[in-house]
């Protein structure tokens, strides 16, 4: 791109691994930001890095998996053993020159590494220090380990997916590990924007389970307000709207949602069916929805006549409708390459990569991507900046601190 990306000249480093923190300082390193991964280094010429880096099962290289691309790509990697005194001495030169601090470790582990505003703001009063963890920093689940699924658990996600009477099912991407890392992103970018006005800095924090439980938004009020408890749906259905769910065509299954009023008037009309209209049991939406199984059954006779292809060209622009694809037809949707959404990235091991490409356009342009980094792939340049000589390197890295 030929302008500068918003986040360009800023410095964020990133105490990260997995998923949900690196996914979401991937969109700053994306939108400009020169965020530096900071990854435990090789012992004994073993191990070390983020623990993506060894997620199977398909690598690049040995301990470099395509996992890996899909939460890095822009970024630096700085190998650094930060339980060590020389590797927090680097740590902090570089928090000096820095403008966040961001990290998803445990909940107990950011004061003992020292990644905290007040273990900072001596070295620079305006860094933000960002904090996700499974948990939380501040109550008795500090300690506990924790993932997505977990979440998805204990926020009842499992208990209102799939269908009516089946068992618990969670979904079937690693969601609020992604809107968790989103979320960090929010409120690091609102601390730095505030920083920059007021030259201080402070904490920000957020934890997979209060984001989890966030997500459940109207249910959620639903439910403390009114006890209406939202549960499982058949085929998928809104829990209000109707006719909003799946429905199987000829070939498959495709989704219609009729949220509002005149969608169903539509949707009759491009059908050809006034007696579905004129029915009074389908009158109004709350007609609808008491009569949501023989609605169902009438609509499914009506759709599954044709291909989805033929409810897709009648109904698209008019009527909200998609086809039900399994992932490989989803990403190779050509409306992918119409939009921009795939790209491609050249790696030491292999060319042509393919990734997906950030949703965010930046001057109707969506911002360029590099592969992630190789392990401790930019000590050198880094400690050269901070002042640190080859002789100096060499020697932290011969001690295993970088």
């Amino acid at each position: 791109m030929s302008e500068a990306l918003p986040l360009a000249g800023f410095r964020i480093i990133s105490a990260e691994q997995y998923g949900a923190g690196p996914y979401g300082t991937m969109h700053l390193a994306q939108l400009g930001a020169e965020v530096i991964k900071i990854e435990p280094p090789r012992k004994n010429g073993k191990g070390g890095g983020d623990t993506a880096r060894a997620v199977g099962p398909h690598f690049l290289r040995e301990a470099e998996s395509l996992y890996f691309q899909a939460f890095n790509l822009n970024k630096k990697s700085l190998t650094l053993d930060l339980r060590t005194p020389e590797g927090q001495k680097i740590f902090r030169d570089l928090a000096a020159n820095s403008h966040a601090v961001a990290n998803n470790m445990r909940g107990d582990l950011p004061d003992k590494l020292g990644l905290t505003y007040d273990a900072l703001k001596d070295v620079n009063p305006a860094l933000v220090c960002a904090h996700l963890s499974a948990y939380g920093r501040d109550n008795e689940r500090a300690k506990w380990p924790g993932y997505d699924y977990l979440m998805q658990a204990e926020a009842g996600y499992c208990a209102v997916t799939g269908e009516p009477g089946g068992e618990p099912q969670r979904m079937g991407l690693s969601m609020v590990d992604f809107m968790t890392g989103t979320i960090f992103t929010i409120g690091l970018l609102s601390a730095l924007l505030d920083a920059q006005r007021s030259g201080k800095g402070r904490d920000i924090d957020t934890d997979l389970l209060s984001a989890a439980v966030h997500q459940t938004s109207y249910p959620a009020l639903w439910y403390m307000n009114e006890q209406d408890e939202t549960g499982r749906t058949p085929r998928s259905a809104h829990p209000s709207a109707t006719p909003s769910q799946m429905f199987k065509a000829a070939d498959g299954y495709m989704f219609i949602m009729c949220q509002l009023p005149k969608f169903w008037d539509i949707l009759v009309d491009k059908m050809g069916r006034d007696d579905l209209r004129d029915d009074p049991r389908f009158a109004s939406n709350a007609d609808r929805l008491a009569n949501r199984a023989d609605l169902t059954e009438l609509l499914d006779a009506e759709i599954a006549q044709k291909p989805m292809a033929h409810w897709q060209d009648l109904l698209a622009g008019f009527v909200p409708v998609a086809p039900v694809y399994e992932l490989g037809a989803a990403l190779d949707n050509p409306w992918l390459e119409t939009t921009g959404m795939r790209d491609s990235i050249d790696h030491p091991d292999r060319d042509n990569i393919q990734i997906l490409a950030s949703p965010i356009k930046v001057d109707g342009k969506r911002p360029p991507n590099r592969a992630a980094p190789l392990l401790g792939a930019d000590n050198d340049g880094i400690l050269s900046d901070l002042g640190y000589s080859e002789d100096a390197i060499a020697r932290l890295r011969d001690g295993g601190i970088i």
